[in-house]
């Protein structure tokens, strides 16, 4: 069979060679699919036939290395929970290139579990099936609750073991990035005073991502900004669904804005603020509470980097950066106290955010499933405030009813737009941990029903679904997940 139509790109691999190390994937013995993407296949205008047939399956699978691709692993550093570590990079991870999708926009193709690289540090390179079912299935999620994502294309059984505790099939995943480019990768290129490379990396990020600055007066100052507001954003979308990363590192940190590698990350089910699930993060750095600020010291270490490729006077650079990251607050207040206040169905106003934080605390005084509490609100009509009061108990919720409807009798549009508003920012479904260890126990012995059921539901996350009714539940108390792993 021919190579694909339209064969994929090389436009990281030709970037210097410090960048990245050239590596092929290593071979596996007998590959068989998991999963295959038809929708994101359809979006990236790639050609199903050829890559769900023989000859994509091995390439995706790393048995074959598709004609004039040079596969490469990327180099990055990185804060590890704080800890400077100055080299990490793709320790099992091969960019094979990148498609350029009808709507314009330039994807890069990654396989993950891929093999060993030379930034392995002794891993194995390999990946166990549990993780990647869980990335496949959270970003995939993730993409359609709205939040910029990477995503899964492809999902393929190794055939083999690795070892992790005790041994599990292996598996390797497909992933597609408008690029994989982190905080950690300019910080690899700052720690070893390589500032020329410094502007070609923020020129590959300008071109891939913020192509309207190609031009830009300071364009590397204007870069840092959007940058910045991106991530502002995007934890704000975090927070307003319950999501917890789990590990954010500055290497998990990409520039594009985009949430990438899905470790140990989980949705919040009762809701509490400093909750954590991570099994290595045993003092909370990176709690739910805790990722706004987190993302600031992340982006703080990114404005360092820029420092000598944004003005020739240090002094100058210096406050340039600085700010830059002094916006970040108020971006990421804006966007969260906006969100907030329409996840109650009200526009942003003092009063409106009070009651919206109000709402909060009563989910943890009562000690409430975060997104069915606020889905709850969606059926409610304020201007029947006796009827909705029955549904809850005690005086306090009573309460916080008798303001909210004030509050909607407040509001210029109609009820019918509200609710809207409310069920466009509350989802119905989320990827409930008791699910996800469910899913990936049953695969475990050979049965992917969950696995496809539940890609199936994530794809409509804030329609009803009444025939799924059973994976809004939360997790009965042997099913909590206290602890999650990144399976490395």
């Amino acid at each position: 069979m021919d190579i694909p139509t339209t064969p994929l790109g090389q436009s990281f691999a030709a970037l210097p060679d410090l960048f990245y190390a050239p590596v092929a994937p290593t071979p596996v013995v007998t590959p068989t699919w998991i999963g295959f993407n038809n929708k994101l296949a359809e979006t990236l205008g790639l050609d199903r036939g050829f890559w769900q047939g023989d000859e994509g399956m091995a390439i995706l699978s790393g048995n074959k290395v598709a004609d004039g691709s040079q596969p490469v692993a990327m180099a990055y550093a990185g804060h590890q929970f704080g800890n400077w570590v100055p080299q990490l990079g793709d320790g099992r991870a091969h960019i094979l290139g990148d498609v350029t999708a009808p709507n314009g926009q330039t994807y890069d193709v990654q396989l993950k579990g891929s093999g060993p690289t030379p930034f392995s540090r002794n891993g194995d390179g390999r990946a166990a099936l549990g993780p990647v079912l869980r990335e496949y299935v959270m970003s995939e999620a993730m993409h359609n609750l709205g939040v910029p994502t990477t995503r899964a294309l492809a999902a393929i059984s190794t055939g083999e073991r690795v070892q992790r505790e005790t041994g599990l099939p292996g598996a390797v995943l497909t992933r597609i990035a408008t690029s994989f480019v982190r905080v950690g990768t300019f910080q690899y290129f700052m720690a070893r005073g390589e500032h020329e490379a410094l502007a070609q990396l923020a020129d590959f990020v300008i071109e891939r991502h913020y192509p309207d600055l190609r031009d830009a007066e300071h364009k590397y100052v204007k870069l840092l900004e959007a940058i910045i507001a991106r991530q502002a954003e995007l934890i704000a979308h975090w927070q307003l669904i319950g999501f917890i990363h789990g590990v954010m590192n500055t290497d998990n940190m990409a520039v594009s804005g985009e949430t990438i590698d899905y470790g140990p990350c989980a949705f919040m089910d009762h809701y509490h603020p400093e909750t954590v699930f991570s099994s290595i993060d045993e003092f909370g750095r990176y709690a739910y509470h805790n990722q706004p600020r987190i993302a600031r010291w992340n982006l703080g270490v990114l404005a360092q980097c820029f420092l000598p490729i944004l003005h020739e006077n240090g002094d100058a650079a210096v406050q340039l950066a600085q700010d830059a990251i002094n916006a970040f607050a108020p971006q990421f207040d804006e966007a969260f106290k906006t969100g907030l206040c329409r996840k109650i169905g009200l526009s942003l106003t003092e009063d409106n955010m009070a009651l919206a934080v109000a709402y909060l605390d009563l989910l943890q005084e009562y000690n409430l499933d975060f997104t069915n509490g606020f889905r709850k609100l969606v059926s409610l009509d304020p201007a029947e405030i006796e009827v909705n009061a029955n549904k809850f108990e005690g005086d306090s919720w009573r309460d916080w009813l008798g303001k909210w409807a004030a509050a909607h009798d407040n509001e210029d549009t109609s009820l019918t737009a509200r609710q809207e508003i409310m069920r466009l920012s509350n989802p119905r479904f989320i990827p409930r941990n008791h699910l996800m260890e469910r899913m990936i126990a049953e695969a475990m012995d050979g049965d992917l029903s969950l696995f496809n059921t539940l890609n199936q539901v994530y794809q409509h996350p804030y329609d009803d679904q009444p025939e799924f009714d059973a994976f809004t539940a939360p997790p009965a108390n042997e099913e909590r997940v206290q602890r999650t792993f990144c399976g490395t």
